[in-house]
Order: structure tokens, then sequence, then C-alpha cells
């Protein structure tokens, strides 16, 4: 197994890890258990990727699996609370970050497929590669899409 690649990798990618983690997890603490899962599923997976599918995409098939297993384990009671520190950018102004808040509380109340399916989207993955990630066909994943885009808006409205 080739240590360096691997780190190298997660390196290179480690914003998946971390749009995971903060979409599955509320606390600094909860997110970096979670990233340290996902790393080390990762590390377990890394000698059996023989690169049929890109990177990114392998990551994000590990990390949402492991994220949804561990709620499933786990079965915490999330809270959303506030914005979290580490979205803050010192150049977003007051509205970005409400606006950016309100989606995230949204994101939060959708269940685990559609929290994975919309993360993919809102990455600008195309059709094939999230239906490659979710394991459903691209005319599937159209129909989840849009209603899950129905239930954003819906949500956003109340």
């Amino acid at each position: 197994m080739d240590e360096q690649a691997f780190l190298e990798m997660i390196k290179t990618h480690q914003g998946i890890i971390h749009k995971v983690s903060r979409l599955y997890r509320d606390g600094p603490e909860d997110r970096e258990d979670l990233f340290q899962e996902i790393t080390y599923q990762l590390w377990k997976s890394f000698p059996t990727f023989r690169g049929e599918a890109k990177i990114s995409t392998w990551m994000y098939r590990i990390a949402l699996n492991t994220a949804i297993a561990s709620i499933r384990k786990k079965s915490p009671n999330i809270e959303y609370k506030s914005l979290l520190p580490d979205l803050i950018d010192d150049e977003q102004n007051e509205e970005q970050l409400i606006r950016q808040e309100r989606l995230f509380r949204v994101l939060k109340r959708l269940d685990d497929s559609e929290k994975a399916i919309i993360t993919l989207y809102l990455e600008d993955l195309n059709y094939k590669q999230i239906s490659e990630i979710i394991g459903i066909s691209e005319n599937n994943l159209g129909v989840k899409l849009n209603r899950i885009k129905t239930k954003i808006q819906k949500l956003l409205t109340n």
C-alpha cells in the first residue's frame, strides 16, 4: 500500500470529507470524529481502488456511506444551533451568511439520502457522476432531485 499516495489524496481532496462531515454532524467534536472515521474507511478501502471511477467519486461514495452508517449505529439527536464558525469567510457579507445559514438549516432537515444527493448536486457533479456514487439510475436520480428541490423550496418558504 502506498501510504504517501494515500496522504496526498487526502490532502488534495479533504474538502469532500469536510463537507460530508459538516452536513451530517453539528458539533466540532462530532465532525472531527466523523472526519477520522471517513479517513479510516478510505484507508481500508484504498488498496481496492481500481481507478475505474474518478477518485472524488470514489471518495464521496465512501464518505457518504460512512456518514449514513454511523448515524444508523449511533442515532444521534442532531440539532442545528447556528452558523458554524468554519463556514464564515471574511469576504462574505452578512446577507450571504444569513442565506447560507438558512440553506444549511434546511439541508439538515432532509433525510440521509436526500442530503447525499443534494450535496453532490451542489458540488456541480453531473447526473452520471451522482448516480454512480449513489448507486441509482440517472433517470431515478432526476426524479429524486426534482422532488428534493421542490421540498427545499417549500422548506425555504416556511
